[in-house]
């Protein structure tokens, strides 16, 4: 498919079946539809109180109230932390009993512990009332059916509460979600387009300069959307023109990846993207291309991928099986083009200054389209205006958050509508992200482990990857080491623990224990096996397992994940599946006894 041409741009619709499963009924009077509405938009803003803080993730709120008054709030941090509805009963105490959990997503069973579930059951909850059910298959409509089979009532929106409040309530847990719902619908990254452009539509004068258009209000606003995001995509020419840094800058927290796309790969030796020490940097490219700058990219640290044709939906793709949720693009006009052509550009942020540089050949925001008539124009839907310093911000969606009320088909209807259709017929299992059908065996999984140390004193880790983080800089005679042991090890979530693990190795390799990459492997074991010990449903689900071959799916870690094509060695997964023996031996031998 041409990436621009002539014919009008179409975006395909994700294929849903509208059905209902619950009678729609509504229990409230007037009066108390708006004060819950209220606490479900509530619900929605605290999710969205980690965004910039740690990766995108799925984003969970819960606020408890009794008679209308809030008595607990809690929220998703980052993966692997402790559950939002969690955090809300401890919070809320004694007072719970009776009360009713707003959520504004349905909770995911991610770790086959119930935590979500078995909290808000445990502290007396006696109705929860859920913005939308889980966008991802294998996690949706679960926590809910589990609630109702606890005794406690469950009101989803458009399916048992419905009035003019709970739409726009329900608008707020879409918002806050929007990556999570794309992605499950497209099978791409929620992709934003943000562009800086003066009153007559120009991004740069005629020479290419561009520093600044917008105000410097604007501008911290972008490094609010790069915090929220899991990668910044920039073309070869705003990296020859530019020179841009592309960090959030906001003193810590998440930093976003950054991604250069450039098909003949005609770049400068140096560029301020190359310096990986903060924030890292992949360029993506066509197969063949420059194979001198490749090497010497390489050797920064630089990751360097290859596509067979270079275009925006395969990176978006890419983007897909790396995990990530979102990504913000900040290029011109030349690539967003052929960006919004293959229908992976979700939302449009625009900066427009009020200032005016003419010229009849300054580049605009947007290239050729292909466009001859104003009834082709792509029409923005859900805009809005907001006055950003002196500039003013118009934002809008290119493709409306997906619609997916509509019950998607467990395995078991599947099967029951079609006896020659098995959901098991694979024999490999993956897993990466916490949220993933075998996201406990994550090393970010929120499973606290107690391990001995040097002097056999048992030490409690919030996860696994803290564990192993930590123990980079065990034994070093540098107070430096003993200090990044205590960083790490007291990180607020898996994700930091490993950022800061990795930055430290990278910045003072001098501090790593020099047996590090002959130690490393028997320290994961001896994490997984703790782990695995300590939660027997853990344990349980690894057993299930046998026969299938596990792969820890991450597309960038070729030591312990599988790679992007299977050239990973998946360390992980091997260990995974070596412990999974000794339990199936260890219960083997157990029966024979008895």
């Amino acid at each position: 498919m041409p990436l621009i041409g002539g014919a009008a741009v179409t975006f395909a619709a994700p294929a849903l079946t509208l059905r209902r499963c619950r009678p729609i009924r509504c229990t409230v009077t007037n009066a108390a539809t708006s004060k819950e509405a209220a606490l479900l938009r509530r619900a929605a803003e605290v999710a969205d109180l980690s965004a910039g803080n740690s990766s995108p993730h799925p984003n969970f709120g819960c606020v408890i109230a009794r008679a209308g008054d809030v008595i607990g709030e809690g929220f998703l941090y980052a993966q692997g932390t402790k559950c939002a509805e969690l955090q809300a009963v401890e919070k809320a105490g004694g007072l719970a009993r009776g009360a009713t959990a707003y959520l504004n997503m349905e909770p995911g069973d991610c770790y086959s512990d119930r935590t979500a579930v078995s909290s808000l059951v445990q502290a007396g909850i006696s109705r929860v009332v859920i913005g939308l059910r889980h966008p991802l298959q294998h996690l949706r409509g679960k926590a809910i059916q589990s609630l109702r089979s606890e005794s406690v009532q469950v009101d989803v929106l458009g399916e048992d509460l419905q009035s003019k409040e709970f739409e726009d309530a329900l608008k707020s847990c879409l918002m806050v979600n929007a990556p999570l719902l794309y992605r499950a619908a497209f099978h791409v990254p929620f992709s934003i387009l943000k562009y800086a452009m003066t009153l007559d539509g120009k991004i740069a004068t005629m020479s290419g300069h561009a520093s600044w258009i917008s105000s410097k209000v604007s501008r911290g606003r972008v490094f609010e959307l790069r915090g929220r995001s899991d990668a910044i995509i920039v073309g070869g020419n705003t990296v020859r023109r530019d020179d841009p840094q592309l960090t959030a800058r906001h003193g810590g927290g998440h930093v976003p990846v950054r991604i250069v796309m450039s098909q003949t790969l005609n770049l400068p030796d140096e560029a301020k993207l190359w310096n990986v020490t903060e924030a890292y940097t992949i360029v993506v490219t066509q197969r063949g291309a420059c194979r001198d700058l490749q090497k010497k990219l390489a050797k920064k640290g630089v990751e360097v991928v290859e596509f067979d044709i270079l275009n925006p939906r395969d990176v978006m793709e890419y983007c897909y099986d790396r995990g990530y949720l979102s990504v913000l693009w900040e290029c011109g006009g030349i690539l967003s083009a052929p960006a919004i052509s293959s229908g992976v550009i979700h939302k449009v942020y625009a900066f427009v200054a009020p200032k005016i540089i003419g010229g009849v050949n300054a580049p605009s925001p947007v290239g050729d389209l292909g466009m001859v008539q104003m009834s082709q124009a792509l029409n923005l839907t859900d805009v809005s205006y907001e006055q950003v310093g002196p500039d003013m911000l118009i934002s809008g969606f290119l493709q409306p958050i997906p619609d997916l009320s509509p019950v998607i088909p467990s395995s078991d209807e599947i099967s029951a509508l079609d006896p020659t259709v098995s959901p098991f017929d694979t024999k490999i299992i993956s897993f990466y992200k916490t949220w993933d059908p075998y996201g406990a065996f994550s090393n970010y999984s929120p499973h606290p482990i107690q391990m001995a140390d040097e002097n056999g004193n048992y030490l409690t880790w919030s996860t696994m990857e803290h564990y192993y983080q930590a123990h980079k800089f065990v034994g070093v005679d540098n107070p430096l080491a003993k200090d990044a042991f205590e960083q790490t090890k007291m990180a607020k979530s898996p994700e930091e623990a490993s950022r800061l693990g990795r930055k430290l190795q990278r910045q003072h390799p001098e501090v790593v224990r020099a047996d590090w990459d002959s130690a490393k492997i028997d320290i994961m074991y001896r994490a997984l096996k703790c782990k695995f010990s300590t939660y027997p449903h853990l344990k349980a689900m690894l057993c299930s397992t046998a026969g299938s071959v596990l792969v820890e799916a991450s597309p960038h870690d070729l030591f312990w994940g599988g790679g992007r094509e299977g050239e990973g060695l998946n360390y992980l997964g091997m260990l995974l599946m070596q412990l999974r023996t000794e339990f199936l031996e260890e219960s083997s031998k157990t029966s024979v006894v008895s």
